[in-house]
């Protein structure tokens, strides 16, 4: 036996979230959660290690014989993902990975924590082939696990562990979640960065389209956690309940982003946050403070913003920090639509924003969605015809998703509507993707506007003739490139009659 306490699994599964997408256009982003877990745990004295079987290629087997060589007193599955939804999707390869560590080393101990299990924490310890679920954050329910199972062993006491799901004597037992960390620079710094592997990861395609080289080196950072809004299909506050919203000091999160430019030559960042645009006085002291760097205009950044939040802060000050890109949930172009998901601002409002933006000389990634509830195949049209008016520089098109955590997946339980017969077909390019049916859409429909809607975008020539005029000729290319990759879609495939 070694003497490691803890090894820190991320998952990978890129191929099947993202099928051919996965190997040169996805971003390899570092695993915040592991990241944060592991600085809280190194700090109390816990010998630990990160395998992040995404950026180094390894599959369930690979995993399985990582873990089984190092022998860890606890092997933690960390399925939290890049963005919420992201959780779900991870579970198969999650999954997949715990099954294949007990097939090596049956007594080997397994945790598995993320938004996707604090959602079904029962259920995941049914189905999944591990000894505990995590219900929260993790760091202070592995804590006191680790503690417990070091002083008691197999017959550890573990109804004093906040936030434990665990078997006793065959019945399922679960502790009241750990409260919330509330001292971030403190507790959740995650400055483990010498444990990643750093020079594997990579920003997103579009992040870089002026210069595609750029995309490494590459980290995402955080400023804050949670979000204070409820939208209808978002499962982001699963993990943390009530009071979930906490900000980093600026001081901190700057001081990380100079560690990672000093020391790894990282110039091209994501901001994790659900919402950076948010709190004006924070966002400002951020940018201010990176604005004065002597290599803020190295910087290529990009963060998340709401459209009725992007203007809080002058755009040009985020512009002068290094922040190139805003990502905008605008999700529908329909009115009635945005009330319904709790987005209720005019379309009107919407254009003149985005034009705001890009006249700061910030990119816009414009994020939109198709088969929402109040949905009907008019409106679908609309939110295209909506995102092909804003011309963004890049633009996401989701179907809506009952992501486990989010008032959707309780409404389409509710209504009994069909939900994907495995987590995989949560992630939006999966062969196996299927979105929920609206009241007046199938699945099947959403879905096929989707792809297609996907297709009009990124071959439109307005659309194509904006990106050569501003990112150049390369990237045109680049875009032509990815609009012709044709995603298999089993939903699709099986059943053709029931487009319409």
């Amino acid at each position: 036996m070694s003497g490691l306490d803890l090894l820190l699994v991320s998952p990978g599964g890129r191929d099947k979230v993202y099928q051919v997408l996965g190997g040169d256009v996805a971003a390899i982003e570092p695993p915040l959660w592991t990241r944060l877990i592991a600085g809280y745990l190194l700090d109390r004295g816990v010998s630990l290690q990160i395998l992040d079987s995404e950026a180094e290629g390894l599959g369930p087997a690979g995993i399985a014989a990582v873990v089984d060589g190092a022998r860890p007193s606890l092997a933690a599955m960390v399925v939290f993902g890049h963005q919420p939804s992201a959780s779900t999707q991870l579970m198969a390869a999650a999954g997949e990975s715990c099954r294949a560590i007990k097939r090596v080393n049956p007594g080997q101990r397994i945790i598995i924590l993320g938004g996707h299990v604090s959602a079904l924490p029962e259920r995941s310890l049914r189905e999944e082939a591990v000894d505990y679920v995590c219900q929260g954050e993790g760091p202070v329910t592995i804590h006191h696990l680790l503690e417990r199972l070091r002083d008691g062993g197999q017959d550890a006491d573990l109804s004093g562990v906040p936030g434990l799901v665990w078997r006793e004597q065959n019945v399922i037992r679960s502790n009241p979640t750990a409260p919330l960390i509330q001292n971030l620079d403190r507790d959740l710094h995650g400055n483990v960065w010498h444990l990643l592997p750093m020079s594997k990861y990579r920003a997103h395609n579009w992040q870089c389209l002026d210069d595609l080289s750029s995309r490494q080196p590459y980290a995402s950072i955080y400023t804050s956690l949670g979000c204070p809004y409820r939208c209808s299909f978002c499962c982001i506050n699963a993990p943390f309940g009530v009071n979930r919203y906490r900000m980093r000091s600026p001081e901190k999160v700057v001081a990380e982003i100079d560690l990672l430019y000093q020391c790894y030559g990282v110039k091209t960042f994501k901001i994790i946050d659900e919402m950076f645009v948010l709190n004006e006085p924070h966002v400002r002291d951020i940018c201010e403070r990176l604005a004065s760097k002597p290599y803020a205009c190295e910087l290529n950044i990009w963060a998340y913003a709401r459209v009725d939040t992007a203007t809080r802060v002058r755009l040009s000050l985020l512009r002068a920090a290094g922040i190139r890109w805003l990502a905008l949930g605008i999700e529908s172009g329909s009115e009635h639509v945005r009330e319904g998901s709790e987005k209720a601002l005019g379309k009107q409002d919407i254009v003149d924003i985005v034009a705001q933006i890009q006249a700061a000389g910030i990119n816009v990634m414009g994020n939109f969605i198709f088969g929402l509830p109040d949905d009907d195949s008019e409106t679908m049209r609309q939110t295209l015809d909506l995102a092909k008016r804003l011309n963004c520089e890049f633009a996401n098109f989701y179907s809506a998703m009952a992501y486990p955590g989010s008032r959707l997946y309780q409404i389409a339980l509710d209504e009994n509507w069909p939900l994907p017969k495995s987590w995989t077909g949560f992630s939006q390019h999966s062969r196996d993707c299927q979105p929920v049916s609206t009241r007046k859409v199938s699945a099947q429909a959403v879905l096929a506007f989707r792809d297609d809607a996907f297709r009009e975008y990124f071959t439109s020539p307005g659309y194509l003739e904006m990106v050569a005029g501003k990112f150049g000729s390369s990237a045109r290319r680049h875009v032509e490139e990815v609009a012709r990759v044709r995603l298999r879609r089993d939903l699709l495939e099986l059943h053709p009659e029931a487009v319409s």
